[in-house]
């Protein structure tokens, strides 16, 4: 191979210290894709030209894999068309240095070695310059500095690069995202229903939003009261749970409907979160089970839905006081090491934002919006936020909430993919109870108490979903029953009045 003299020579004693690189690897593997373009089916890791040091090497390899995407050949002959402009190419001797390329076939024998050496030199240097901005950082004592926040975002750059990502790789062609989407279509065919993505548990709401999709941020509101954390934990119940049964048949994890959970819980703690949990799955009363009222056999359900819990992929993180930096920081590492696939915060308004926001609570509110729609696409698995209403909603005759009552930012609409709202109208039904009736009292009265009661029995139990915005499919309600002993949703028996499309 001709001497490539457009790289610079290794350097002397005393000099700074190079990058890492292997320029003749770069050489090799490109030499053999020239000399056999099937080399770059059969690669250990995806390479993108971001991973190439030479620039010129980049370029190559970009054209290179345009060509062979077009089912075109790539040789030093198809190529020289595009460089006989380059300033490079004409440094290192003109388009003759494409065929200097492949004058040795070393590198077909070596090309899958090749290949990953520049993968890891590419992240080596990645690493480089993570440490070189975390010590600039660190050496700066303004008065302005976060150290914290400086840990964060550190950690956030190490865990890109620690999955290969940094700056490569972020584009992605419409022939890939275009087979994504059909896996989807695929996934949603062979589930025997509606779904194309993690199962919530709950048919009618799976077969209204095609359950829950990588990359969404979902946001899940309503009035204190309504069930919104109750919802959130039978659906983190019921994805970790099908994750777990579908790996126990042996279903691959490309095509498993559940996913391994991680539930922020900023309001409550874990032993008060996995008490609820309990009481859903055992069906002995929440109220009771804190108390200790509970008969020997409903200890034993309760034993028994222990036990069946004790492998359920759901990590509960009750942290108080975390920034949205935390958050995703804590969500990264959960990722990391143990696959999570979905996460569920409760609730965003208890999140914090960067100490740059200051007093204004719009501006934080529209950070953290952003931050989890972020981590959404980062970590690429659905985030479910839970969001409480401005109390605006109990001025209204008609307690239904709307977009507009989302508290405090117009931006958690704006970054949401699907907006849900918890109702249920018995819970303002009943505060309605009008004067119980005691002998002696006139007709009027009785009259009174016998028409709420007949009103209570019509919606005693019943629970909407309101599918207020959706970027995936149509608005409208789903329709649900409601145990409030056990603070479980589930299907109506009669599941023709499941859900209506709004017009």
């Amino acid at each position: 191979m001709a001497e490539l003299a457009l790289f610079p020579a290794p350097a002397a004693a005393g000099d700074e210290r190079q990058l890492p690189r292997n320029i003749e690897a770069e050489a090799a593997f490109l030499g053999a894709i020239l000399i056999d373009n099937r080399v770059v089916e059969d690669l250990p890791v995806h390479l993108t030209p971001d991973h190439f040091f030479e620039p010129l090497h980049g370029r190559i390899f970009q054209q290179a894999m345009a060509l062979i995407e077009r089912n075109s050949i790539a040789t030093p002959v198809t190529l020289k068309p595009y460089f006989e402009a380059d300033e490079a190419m004409k440094a290192v001797g003109g388009v003759g240095y494409l065929a200097q390329l492949t004058g040795s076939g070393a590198g077909l024998i070596g090309a899958r070695d090749f290949a990953r050496q520049i993968f890891d030199l590419a992240l080596l240097r990645e690493l480089v310059g993570v440490g070189r901005t975390l010590v600039d950082s660190a050496l700066d004592t303004s008065e302005s500095v976060d150290p914290q926040s400086q840990i964060e975002e550190a950690e956030t750059a190490l865990y890109r690069v620690a999955g290969g990502e940094a700056e490569m790789g972020s584009v992605k062609s419409f022939n890939a995202a275009s087979l994504v989407a059909l896996q989807a279509a695929e996934r949603a065919l062979n589930s025997g229903g509606h779904l194309s993505g993690i199962t919530t548990g709950i048919a009618s709401m799976n077969a209204k939003i095609g359950g829950m999709h990588n990359s969404d941020l979902m946001i899940l509101a309503g009035r204190p009261g309504m069930g919104k954390t109750s919802l959130a934990t039978n659906i983190a119940y019921n994805a970790a749970e099908r994750f777990r049964r579908d790996e126990e048949d042996g279903i691959p994890p490309e095509k498993n409907m559940g996913a391994k959970v991680a539930f922020f819980s900023l309001e409550m703690s874990a032993d008060q979160l996995a008490t609820r949990v309990l009481a859903e799955q055992s069906g002995v009363s929440g109220e009771a089970l804190r108390m200790g009222k509970i008969s020997k056999d409903q200890f034993q359900q309760l034993s028994r839905a222990a036990q069946a819990l004790q492998t359920l992929p759901l990590f509960i993180d009750d942290t108080p006081g975390l920034t949205i930096a935390g958050l995703r920081t804590r969500a990264r590492r959960l990722q990391r090491r143990h696959g999570i696939g979905f996460i569920i915060v409760d609730y965003l308004q208890l999140l914090q934002g960067s100490s740059k926001s200051g007093d204004n609570r719009v501006q934080e509110i529209s950070e953290i919006s952003r931050g989890l729609k972020t981590l959404a696409k980062e970590l690429n698995v659905p985030v479910m936020a839970l969001s409480q209403l401005s109390r605006q909603v109990e001025s209204r005759e008609d307690k239904r909430p709307q977009l507009s009552d989302l508290r405090e930012s117009g931006s958690i609409e704006q970054d949401a993919d699907m907006v849900l709202f918890v109702f249920r109208e018995d819970y303002y039904v009943a505060a309605r109870e009008p004067k119980r009736p005691v002998e002696g009292d006139d007709v009027k009265i009785h009259a009174q108490h016998e028409e709420w009661a007949a009103e209570m029995e019509r919606v005693f139990g019943l629970a909407e979903v309101i599918v207020a915005k959706s970027r995936h499919g149509s608005t409208g309600k789903i329709r649900m029953h409601f145990e409030a002993k056990t603070t479980k949703f589930s299907d109506l028996a009669d599941d023709s009045m499941a859900y209506d499309d709004y017009e």
